[in-house]
């Protein structure tokens, strides 16, 4: 039986190999620091969805790229210069 992941096609041995990894047991808190992003802070951040028009993001994205900013990283840029207006 043919087993893809990922699309790639896995071979039988290279399932065995993590099989035999499984059965001798994993080191949990060592997993669990590969999972998902790294903290923002103390906490937990909060996902906040919110609408753009396309003309609104056209203008996120192109200042971010003109500051080497991900999407992300300008979205908090900007609501933090907005934040700290006196």
């Amino acid at each position: 039986m043919k087993r893809i992941i990922q699309g790639r096609e896995v071979e039988e041995s290279e399932v065995d190999e993590w099989a035999a990894e499984a059965e001798v047991g994993y080191d949990v808190d060592k997993l669990r620091a590969r999972w998902g992003r790294a903290p923002r802070g103390a906490a937990a951040a909060q996902v906040i969805p919110v609408r753009l028009t396309t003309d609104e993001l056209a203008a996120v994205m192109a200042r971010a790229e003109r500051e080497g900013l991900n999407r992300s990283e300008a979205i908090r840029a900007a609501l933090d210069a907005w934040a700290h207006v006196a």
